[in-house]
């Protein structure tokens, strides 16, 4: 058993908020995929989620949550925000922009609040898996918590 990590900031809003959830954490070595991570946690990919941070046409950064399997349908997910358009945002800016690094980021607690979409399948699950805000964390939370939490709504972000 090592040693228990510190609260992330992300389970610091969580608790601050009243909102129950529980913390996996795991051991991965350097960054890898959430596809890797729901397997080596034996959880199914569907209810396992990642954090994608966009920029649209209009100069606003979005989050976007959805299955790890799941690809964004960029033209959806501009709708869902009122953009013309939405591009991924390079690696490199996703730690200043954010506070949180590739693969450990998560919608609740980025460094300051942005238009936030979980995919609309969430809600078909009791329980969701979320980064925890760092790599080899993961936080299982109920989809209405998590929306409320990243001040989110619900949306089709996904091409079927």
């Amino acid at each position: 058993m090592g040693r228990k990590e510190a609260k992330t900031n992300a389970m610091r809003i969580l608790e601050r908020m009243g909102i129950p959830f529980s913390h996996r954490e795991y051991d991965c070595g350097e960054f890898t995929d959430g596809s890797a991570v729901a397997d080596l946690l034996g959880l199914d990919h569907d209810r396992v989620f990642k954090t994608l941070v966009a920029v649209g046409s209009d100069g606003q950064h979005y989050v976007f949550v959805l299955p790890v399997d799941a690809e964004l349908d960029f033209k959806k997910c501009a709708r869902s925000v009122g953009a013309k358009a939405v591009r991924l945002i390079p690696q490199k800016e996703l730690l200043p922009l954010t506070g949180y690094v590739r693969g450990g980021c998560t919608a609740v607690g980025m460094k300051k609040p942005f238009p936030t979409r979980i995919h609309e399948t969430a809600v078909l699950f009791d329980k969701i898996y979320v980064s925890g805000g760092r790599i080899g964390s993961q936080l299982e939370l109920a989809p209405e918590d998590l929306r409320r939490a990243a001040g989110a709504e619900f949306a089709d972000l996904t091409g079927d």
